[in-house]
Order: structure tokens, then sequence, then C-alpha cells
């Protein structure tokens, strides 16, 4: 068989980026987290000798939802342009993942299905006959430990032997309600019988009658005594027990450590503190790391761009000085931090903690009248906020897509984050850059709780997997760290230069002054010297301007001989919230539609001006 695309499909948090990663070079984040999917990805392996495209989908429970993800996977598969599917299993779950690969057996596509986290399933005591199973489903299949590397050789082998599974039987009254469905469906329809399926299901097919269609869907509730989807549900429930029971056998579960730290860390009344701790070492970590790398890269840079200035005269020599004083800035002010704090959030990740978190967040979503879905945008905003935006189409309901946009804008991505500690953690603490923290997440309440009630409505219940705990691999992280590295080096690096270069040259054609009196109307009620105007504003660009352009606004890398602690932190405090950048408006106005977007754009605005004013009256008290 002839394969040009190759389709990964599983349920959330299966391991398919892992698989993803693996076939195609490291490519995408994979997270011990549920829902980082949300768009096609799309990379390159080489499979029997030929160079075919891999594409990741969303992770999906069914092939039949509302939900936008979900519908991003089976509109791709319909699409009529993959070869064949590799259906990742989380073999822990098998019962409940066979219900997804039954319905992929009904799109008629070569399959492959590959039984990863045996290790897992293992632990619970269950053990699996693959080649029992293989048989059972008429496809190869494969087991696996992706995140150890384990059978994904020999899933890649088995490739070109993907073929379309064996026809499945519903009982006689479902088969008979599915051969009238077909008969009504165009000839030329793709997947009649899926088609079909999906009728039965309530979902509406392009062509077909739908008073006809809802007859056969009446009749067949009427005879069951249930919605005609529920009953399909059920057959579909029932056909992946009776295949679970007929290939594997339940033991005892191994009882260890990780259940005993689940304990401790999902207390109900100790897990609050402990989450606390968690991040007041994240911080202290991340600012002495930072701190020991700054002192070993700053001084020579700083003294290479003092050596630099003046070697070429007039408005030249000031433009290149402003480069180079970009280019260094990367790595003697961004980079000690960065790097440091992405190793921590992805530890955090692969270890399996931050869902914990989002479970212990879940009532206080649900107090500003949000979906519990909504805590994943918010731990992805910690990385950036851009995936955060993306994130959003995990929520069914248009308003909690709007409010959940809103607030995750607000949540510190990695840049606010280079501000935070390359400001108030360097030169007030890391227990200020923590607070700093704490005051985002009240704000965040706050703001939520009043589009409560200019925008009511109650989000559903969570429902959310809570993966094991997992020991992350030494490849994993660093690959995850390069790749979220890599944005900043291929766009943010460039800018940080270009940038630079650019205020050298309004600094020496003197427009400083007029630029900085333009935006005087934020500063002025900040309490902040008027040289901070040009760089909140550059902060537009990539908020890791605003530090960078902080020292070329003072002519000095020590900013506490310009600001004094109370600034810095009112200046952070603003940078936390203000306009997001412009990565993320993009985002913004592609989910939420131009207007909507500048609504939050304007909203946040006013947030951070707010917030900043009311800092600086308490620090004047305080202080």
């Amino acid at each position: 068989m002839s394969l040009q695309r190759i389709a990964l499909v599983g349920q959330p948090n299966s391991g398919k980026s892992t698989v993803f990663n693996f076939l195609a070079g490291y490519r995408a984040v994979a997270s011990n987290f549920p829902g980082t999917t949300v768009d096609v990805l799309k990379g390159k392996a080489l499979v029997a000798g030929r160079t075919v495209e891999i594409v990741d989908l969303p992770g999906t429970y069914s092939l039949i939802s509302d939900d936008r993800a979900e519908q991003v996977t089976r509109d791709f598969l319909l699409s009529g342009g993959v070869d064949a599917v590799i259906n990742i299993v989380d073999a822990s779950l098998l019962s409940r993942s066979l219900e997804l690969t039954l319905e992929l057996i009904e799109l008629g596509l070569p399959l492959v299905v590959c039984l990863n986290m045996m290790d897992e399933a293992e632990h619970k005591g269950i053990e699996i006959d693959v080649d029992r199973l293989s048989a059972r489903l008429g496809v190869p299949v494969v087991a696996s430990v992706a995140a150890r590397g384990v059978g994904l050789k020999r899933l890649l082998a088995l490739l070109p032997a993907a073929r379309a599974a064996r026809q499945i039987h519903y009982s006689a009254d479902v088969e008979e309600a599915l051969a009238e469905l077909v008969r009504l469906i165009q000839p030329e329809e793709l997947q009649s019988r899926y088609a079909a399926i999906r009728l039965l299901s309530g979902d509406p097919i392009a062509g077909v009658d739908p008073e006809a269609g809802k007859a056969i869907q009446n009749r067949l509730a009427a005879a069951r005594g249930e919605d005609s989807a529920l009953v399909l549900s059920a057959e579909r429930h029932a056909l992946a027990m009776t295949l679970f029971e007929n290939v594997a056998q339940v033991g005892h579960a191994r009882i260890g450590w990780r259940e005993c730290l689940d304990g401790l860390l999902m207390h109900r009344f100790l897990a609050y503190p402990i989450l606390a701790l968690i991040l007041f070492l994240l911080f202290f970590g991340v600012y002495k790391v930072g701190g020991f790398l700054e002192g070993i890269f700053l001084p020579p840079l700083m003294d290479a761009t003092d050596a630099l200035s003046g070697v070429i005269p007039d408005i030249a020599g000031d433009i290149l000085t402003g480069a180079f004083q970009g280019l260094w800035a990367g790595v003697g002010i961004v980079l000690p931090y960065l790097v440091p704090f992405l190793f921590f959030l992805a530890l955090l990740e692969d270890v399996g903690y931050l869902p914990r978190v989002g479970y212990l967040m879940d009532t206080i979503m649900h107090r500003v009248g949000l979906h519990g879905k909504s805590v994943i945008p918010f731990l992805l905003g910690y990385g950036c906020s851009v995936p955060a935006v993306l994130a959003t189409r995990i929520l069914e309901d248009e308003r909690d897509r709007l409010v959940t946009s809103a607030l995750a804008v607000m949540v510190p991505c990695a840049g606010r984050a280079i501000v935070v500690f390359g400001l108030v953690g360097r030169y007030v603490g890391p227990a200020a850059a923590m607070g700093l923290y704490l005051i985002n997440i009240v704000v965040v309440a706050i703001v939520g709780w009043l589009l409560k009630r200019i925008l009511p409505g109650t989000g559903p219940g969570l429902i959310m997997e809570i993966p094991p705990y997992r020991q992350p691999t030494i490849r994993t992280l660093l690959g995850k760290i390069w790749l979220r590295l890599r944005e900043f080096i291929v766009v943010a690096w460039p800018l940080l230069v270009i940038t630079s270069a650019l205020f050298a040259l309004i600094e020496a054609l003197g427009w400083t002054d007029q630029l900085n009196l333009g935006v005087r109307f934020l500063t002025w009620p900040l309490g902040l010297p008027a040289q901070t105007g040009v760089p909140l504003v550059f902060g537009v660009l990539r908020k890791e301007l605003s530090l960078i352009m902080l020292s070329q606004a003072f002519g000095t890398a020590q900013l506490s001989a310009a600001l004094s602690q109370a600034q810095m932190v009112i200046f952070s405090v603003f940078v936390l919230f203000y306009v997001p950048c412009v990565a993320t408006i993009a985002a913004l106005w592609r989910e939420l539609g131009l207007r909507r977007a500048a609504y939050v754009l304007g909203g946040t605005t006013a947030i951070a001006l707010t917030t900043g004013v009311l800092v600086r009256g308490i620090l004047s008290w305080i202080i």
C-alpha cells in the first residue's frame, strides 16, 4: 500500500504527541496533560524507505461531538486525504479507549492500533493479549511505552501493513435502522455507513432529508425507550467492553509511592499549602539560577558594548551600538531567567502535577462562573498566551470561550515572567516576584467574578483526565525547552536587535521625549518616570522588550540606579496585565473576531492601569 499521509488519532493524554515527536522529530509540546494539542500538527517521517506526512490531530473521545477541537479531527479524517490512521490507545484505559477505535473502524480507513502506556496497564494489574486483539480487530496492533521509546520502531515497521478493520455488527434493530439511513444518503457520499451512524446520532448530513432521517431515529428510540444517539453509544460501549473482556485479564493493581503521593498532594487541606510551597520553590529556583547566569554573562557583554561605543561616529554608530545591546540583552538578561523557568515548567508538566493543579483550581473556576475546562487554557498561558487562547476551542459554550480568552491573556506568560524575574526578582527578591503572581491570581479572579455578572452563565462540571505521575526523560525535557526556546531565538531575538537599533535611532533623532510624552497618561498616574513610556509601548511586540528597553532608556543595565523598588513593582504589575503581544492579539482576532478582541485589549489595559494605581497607593502607604 502506498502511504502519503498518516493521521494520529487518540483520546486526550493517550501519548499522541509523544509518538508524533518520535516519528516526525520533536515538533510538538508533549505534556503529561490532557488537551495540549488543539490544532493540526504536521511533520515528515520515513516509512518503508519513503517520506510520508504525519499529522497529529487533537485528542478526541468521539468522532461525533460538538467540541470544536474534536470537530477538527473528524473533518480531517473525512476530508479524503488520509491514507492510514494510527490509533493511539491508552492501554491502562483499554475498555474506554476501544470505543473510539470502533468509531475509527466505521470510517473504513487502513488502521494500525498502538497500545501505548503498557507499563501503566501492568501497574493497574491489566494483562493484554496483543495478538488476540489484533485478530479480533483484523488490523496490526503494537504494544508500546512511547515515553521511553519502547515499541515505536515496530510501529514504524508495521505501518505499511495497515488495513481496514473488520465490519462492526450492532444489534439487529440498530443495523436495520442504519441500512435504511444508508439508502437515504447520496451514492457519492463518502463512508456512507459512517454517515448513517452520524445521522442516527442526531448529526445532520448535507443532502439527506432531515425529516426522513428523523423518522428512522424516532422509530428506534420508541422501540428502545431512549434517544437513538444513546442507543448507539450504549451498543458501542457494550462491544468495547466485550472486546476488552476477550483480550485482557485484570489482576490486582499495585499500590505504591504514586498513590501515597496523591493522597498528600490532593489532600483537601494540605494540597493548597503544598501548592504554594512548590510555586515558591519554582520562583526561588529561577531567581537563583537566573541571577547566577546573569552574573556570568552580563558584565563582559556590557564591557563589549562600552568598547564598541564610539568606534563608529554619528547616528550609524548609535544604531550599531543599539543593535548590539539588543543582541547581548538576549544572552545576558532574557536567557538566564527564561531557560530555568521553561525547565521547571516542563518538569511540572511531565511529572503530572499541572493537571492536579487544574483539579484543585476547578472550584475557583466555578466561583467565577467558568467551565472547569477553563483551567487548561489558564495553565497553558504560563508558557505562552497564544496556545492558551487557541485552547479555548475545547469549551463548547461561546460565552465561556470569550470569558476564558479575556482572562487567559492576563495570565503571565514566559515573556512577562522575564520582566518579573529580571526586574522584581533580581532587585527586590523572589518573595516579591511570587507576590506579583499572587496579585495576578487575585485580579483575574475578581475580573472573572465581574464578568460572571456582566455575562451570566454557569459552566458545566469538569471531567478531566488525571494522568499518573511519570518520571520525565532528559530527552523530552530538553526537546520541550528547545521547542519553546526556539520561538524566542527565531522570532523574539531578531526583534530585540531590530527594536533596540530603532530605539537608538529614535534617541539619536531626539524623538524619545515626544513619544514618552504621548504615553504620559499611562506613566504619570503610575508614578513612573517618563522614560518608561517607550519601553511599555514596544512591549506590545514582545513582553521581554519592556525590560530590555528600560536599560536603553536609562542608559544602564543596573536599573536600581534609575528606579526605586516600588517603581519596579508597579512597572511589572502593569506589564502583567496590559495589551498582550501581537501574536496573542492575532490569536484573539482569529478566535473571537475583531470587535470582541478589541474589547479584550481595551479591558486588559484598563485593568492594568487600575491595578497599577492601586498597587502604587498601597506601596506608598507601606513604604
